[in-house]
């Protein structure tokens, strides 16, 4: 009996064999895995093992890992799980945390041969994650909303690819013919940005929980994608984040304010970016929502980011965007008007025609939402521009300044106020009538010119006259100039 009390108190030894990688026990489960005589069925108890100890973690992506050989792990083969419908409505939870932990192997995509079959394996089980989130039966607890932005996370962010460049500003013609980078690992982030977009979405998506997640740390990460050259990844990030501004109103200063930084950088540093396009686009819908009156905040990005992105050389690529923005915003305040027009006269480029006719298709539209007061504070500085314009030797910005006249809005408010335009703009109108090159121009110059005309005679014919008496002693000083240069010349020789 002591005998038999003396071998109790020894420990017993474990077998090797059924202890794992961490030096605890297997699981049955796990014991069954491991054995050479393993049936299908418990390759599928295999698949859907314990998250922990299958997948390791190797410089920051994650790898699939086998017990340990001599203390260094080993790779363990990558194998589809059993789908959603093979296993009963009590495990589906379970099967997608697996199924989410499987896609956080992140492969290869600059050689095609490389992993095809795991390559198809992870986009067949992230395929089956997105027909899960948009089931109706699709549940999310705490646990399967970090699971699925760490993911999300893993796959995403990432080193954006880009295509060689000289180190120059390119100007906007460059960057338009250039092909679009189309990114070779697409087939999966793909996949993966429509999971994203289909949990933001899902009426299940709790944004109490969900923030937790998806906070500020992912929405930085989140806008720096919006760089891709990729336009197909672009698409997908505008609708997501429109989607995150939506659902989640707590992280909305924090998305703007993000927004605004990328508009800083772009304009004041690099004059490169890709998406500005496409956060201008959500922008637009975000302005449209503003309550009134305008917060002192967005007047400020109207002031401080969105008119000093008429500066960079590229403004061709998302003009059509900036223009949308800006005609909101006075839209929704009018008095904001003058502000605009002043910073767009404080922008506009004097050796660009192409942008030159942008800013002046664009004044067109800020002047269709202008009401008499603020026009009146703006006029005298934007018609001696558009005099300018008018009598430029390219046909296209005079022929762009001379189109104002066809908006019936622009033409009431300078009839209103003609006695101070139509002496502004009447030397550049005569001045085209009579010796323009272009036949386009001179006949709306004298299109514009009968409407004077016919409105106030008296008016018209002042101005006139004031053009004879100018161009007169405008003669008469040329002459004195070439007989000064004339007595010049004789007393030099």
């Amino acid at each position: 009996m002591m005998i038999k009390n003396i071998f109790n108190k020894i420990p017993r030894k474990q077998a090797k064999a059924a202890e794992n990688h961490d030096g605890a026990p297997f699981s049955k489960a796990e014991a069954t895995l491991r054995s050479s005589s393993a049936s299908a069925s418990n390759s599928s108890s295999w698949a859907g093992g314990v998250l922990n100890g299958m997948y390791g973690v190797n410089d920051g992506i994650q790898q699939p890992l086998d017990a340990k050989v001599d203390g260094i792990p080993k790779p363990m083969p990558y194998v589809a799980l059993p789908s959603f419908n093979d296993v009963p409505s009590s495990e589906k939870q379970n099967l997608l945390l697996r199924k989410l932990n499987m896609c956080c192997v992140v492969f290869d995509f600059t050689d095609p041969s490389k992993n095809s079959k795991e390559k198809d394996i992870k986009r067949q089980t992230l395929v089956e994650i997105v027909d899960y989130v948009t089931s109706p039966n699709g549940k999310f607890n705490e646990t399967v909303m970090q699971e699925i932005i760490r993911m999300v996370s893993i796959n995403l962010f990432r080193t954006l690819l880009t295509q060689p460049r000289e180190n120059i500003v390119l100007q906007s013609f460059d960057v338009e013919e250039e092909e679009p980078l189309i990114d070779p690992s697409w087939p999966h982030l793909h996949v993966v940005y429509e999971c994203l977009l289909k949990f933001v979405i899902s009426p299940e998506t709790d944004a109490k929980l969900a923030k937790r997640y998806i906070d500020h740390s992912f929405i930085i990460k989140f806008l720096d994608l919006f760089d891709s050259e990729d336009p197909r990844e672009r698409e997908y990030l505008k609708t997501i984040l429109h989607r995150i501004y939506g659902k989640f109103m707590v992280h909305r200063p924090f998305i703007r304010k993000g927004v605004n930084n990328i508009f800083y950088r772009f304009i004041f540093e690099t004059e490169k970016h890709s998406g500005i396009a496409e956060l201008l686009e959500i922008l637009g819908s975000i302005i449209n929502g503003f309550a009134l009156p305008l917060k002192e905040e967005h007047k400020l990005f109207l002031v401080r980011a969105l008119i000093p992105l008429h500066k960079p050389k590229c403004l061709s690529l998302y003009h059509q965007q900036l223009t949308y923005c800006i005609t909101q915003f006075v839209e929704k305040n009018c008095k904001l008007a003058d502000t605009v027009i002043r910073g767009l006269l404080k922008y506009w480029p004097v050796t660009s025609s192409t942008k030159e006719v942008m800013f002046l298709g664009e004044i067109e539209e800020v002047l269709e939402s202008t009401q008499p007061p603020e026009f009146q504070r703006s006029m005298v500085p934007l018609f001696r521009r558009i005099a300018r314009c008018l009598r430029s030797s390219h046909f296209q910005v005079a022929e762009r300044a001379l189109l104002l006249w066809n908006n019936d809005h622009v033409v009431n408010l300078i009839k209103q106020n003609r006695k101070v335009i139509l002496p502004i703009i009447f030397h550049s109108l005569e001045k085209n009538a009579g010796s323009h090159w272009n036949q386009a121009v001179q006949s709306l110059t004298l299109n514009v010119r009968k409407m004077f005309s016919d409105v106030d005679p008296q008016l018209f014919g002042d101005c006139l006259l004031k053009f004879q008496q100018d161009e007169a002693h405008e003669q008469e000083t040329q002459i004195k100039r070439e007989a000064t240069w004339r007595r010049l010349e004789e007393m030099a020789g």
